[in-house]
């Protein structure tokens, strides 16, 4: 438990398209920068989520996506301790751990220890086994008004059905942004 007795939260904060892509299937999420970039409202949602978060969960695929493709030049999570979810793990440095096994035992693991929030960045790999192990507390979801027709979805066939929350939802710019809790069983 935190400090405060508040125990960490699990987030998922992701933009999607009207129809459910997180990505185009080639990967490409520049869909996303597009829609996200147009606009006179400043978009602050990204700042007030990394207020409260210290840890990301992603996917080696998400990872190599950043590091090679969308943020070559800065590692934009480098404030953060880092899980990186891999077959084959590399020697991990300070704030970045390249970790094998099950991404929901991680999960589990993180909820336990002190700390603030952490955010599950993607893909669809991490995103089933915690939906469907019911470890994440909020979705955070953007949508951008953009129908892809395929892609990669946000949520693929394998997860299970849950009833979630609806706390919020919030229009900045062209991206609706719906904020749902987990309803505890």
């Amino acid at each position: 438990m935190g400090g405060n007795g508040m125990a960490r939260q699990v987030i998922l904060f992701v933009a999607q398209s009207l129809d459910g892509y997180i990505a185009k299937l080639n990967g490409s999420v520049d869909f996303l920068n597009q829609q996200t970039a147009h606009g006179v409202d400043i978009d602050r949602e990204y700042d007030k989520l990394t207020e409260h978060v210290d840890t990301v969960v992603m996917g080696r695929k998400t990872y190599s996506q950043v590091v090679n493709q969308l943020s070559p030049e800065i590692y934009p999570y480098v404030d953060f301790q880092n899980y990186i979810m891999t077959s084959k793990p590399a020697p991990s440095t300070e704030n970045l751990h390249f970790v094998s096994g099950s991404v929901d035992q991680l999960v589990e693991k993180l909820k336990k220890q002190t700390g603030k929030d952490i955010w599950i960045i993607g893909g669809s790999s991490i995103i089933t086994p915690l939906v469907n192990a019911n470890l994440i507390d909020v979705y955070q979801i953007g949508v951008v008004p953009e129908i892809l027709g395929e892609g990669i979805p946000l949520f693929p066939h394998e997860v299970k059905t849950h009833h979630l929350e609806l706390i919020s939802a919030e229009k900045i710019n062209q991206v609706a942004y719906l904020t749902y809790h987990r309803l505890h069983e």
